[in-house]
């Protein structure tokens, strides 16, 4: 069976209510003796496009799996649909795939207020919300409310608070303009900034939100200009993050130094706000990474690389295998399948939501080396804490530096 990829534009949603979904047992919906489905959304369209590559990736891997033989004697079809980033469009199409569809569970949905839209809905109907593609502090906090619920990457608050101590270490006196996305994603982002800044000579002086849907940030960054910073931070989504740093060059603006947030950053936006290696802002800038660059030159050789770009070449002919957002799906689409091992030929929902509560897996080899996915209950709910500071330097981002692990304030 090779992978399903469902491609749909939905109109606005209406408001999102509870139905009933089976669970429990072997009669749970999305499950056979040969295939289990998965279902999620990802922005196909719209301003946040460039993450549909999370989905593009995974669905490669689980290609790849499938062609192997399956996981447990079946086939993992995976339907994504496109929500255009608009939590309204994630709602019907979520209801889509659990009601319509009766998807087993819905994976690597991707964006904050997106899964935040649809957990109430998915935990009362005991459909697991699996590795949701989103660093809100919430979705490993709050596991107590929303067992059926768990996330993947690093909290934004813990990438965050990486920046700003580094920053402290490094940038004493410096004063920073922080650029973010009016939202949880971006509020979390800086105020994990101002927690790893403090008791430092590093202060955070001027702040801009913008709207998700804003056709531009030309008025936050000239503001920003104004502040005096020497410190450009950019916590955004990919359209808005080149248009930042563009603008910032066009305005004359010079800081000392660039930071960004990590899904901000992938190699393909840092290429396009280069302007073709003319923008000063781009060479130097600093991010976090827990993923394995495709661009990074320590890389070329690594066999997990290798196997990528093999997987890439063979499920997703014509897609940009230097994208690190199709690395993210594969290394997500990974511990889905380690998951899935984990629990074996007896599938249910509830035992898939109790393996990846309880789980340590190791070497997944699209991750940094050293870094497991981890979980303890309620106790701890956030899979991966761990990550590198990298560089851009040259084209290329360079990771530098040891594993930071996350200390929650």
């Amino acid at each position: 069976m090779r992978v399903v990829i469902a491609l749909a534009t939905l109109a606005a949603a209406t408001a999102l209510g509870v139905s009933a979904a089976p669970a429990g047992g072997s009669s749970d919906p999305g499950v056979s003796a040969d295939k289990v489905v998965l279902g999620g959304t990802a922005p196909l369209s719209g301003v946040a496009a460039a993450y549909a590559s999370v989905a593009r990736g995974a669905a490669a891997y689980f290609g790849y799996v499938n062609a192997a033989g399956g996981v447990a004697g079946r086939q993992v079809e995976y339907r994504y649909l496109d929500d255009a980033y608009n939590p309204a469009q994630t709602v019907q199409a979520t209801r889509q795939l659990v009601e319509q569809d009766r998807v087993f569970a819905i994976f690597n949905a991707l964006g904050t207020e997106h899964n935040e839209a649809i957990r109430e809905y998915l935990n009362a109907n005991k459909v697991p919300q699996l590795f949701s593609a989103t660093g809100a502090t919430t979705f490993g906090a709050d596991a107590a409310r929303y067992p059926y619920t768990i996330g993947f990457q690093p909290s934004y608050q813990a990438e965050a608070w990486v920046l700003g101590r580094y920053l402290a270490r490094t940038a004493s006196g410096r004063k920073i303009a922080v650029l973010f996305q009016n939202d949880s994603y971006g509020k979390e982002l800086l105020a994990g900034l101002k927690v790893g800044l403090q008791r430092s000579k590093v202060k955070v002086v001027a702040a801009q939100p913008y709207e998700a849907t804003a056709a531009d940030v030309a008025g936050q960054i000239a503001k920003l200009k104004s502040s005096g910073a020497d410190v450009l931070a950019v916590f955004a989504t990919p359209k808005f993050a080149i248009q930042a740093i563009v603008i910032a060059n066009k305005l004359g603006w010079k800081p000392k130094a660039t930071i960004m947030n990590a899904v901000a950053s992938a190699s393909n936006i840092m290429i396009l706000a280069s302007e073709g290696n003319t923008n000063p802002l781009v060479e130097g800038a600093v991010s976090i990474v827990f993923l394995k660059d495709p661009t990074d030159p320590q890389w070329t050789k690594d066999k997990a690389m290798v196997l990528y770009r093999q997987i890439m070449a063979q499920h997703a002919a014509g897609a940009n295998a230097n994208d690190v957002y199709h690395v993210y799906g594969m290394a997500v689409a990974w511990a889905t399948v380690e998951a899935l091992k984990k629990v074996g030929t007896d599938l249910t929902r509830e035992r898939l939501v109790q393996t990846v509560s309880t789980m340590k897996l190791t070497g997944n080899p699209f991750l940094l080396p050293g870094i497991a996915l981890e979980t303890n209950g309620t106790a701890d709910h956030f899979p991966i804490e761990q990550m590198l500071l990298q560089r851009w330097s040259k084209g290329s981002w360079k990771s530098f530096g040891g594993l930071w692990s996350y200390r929650a304030p």
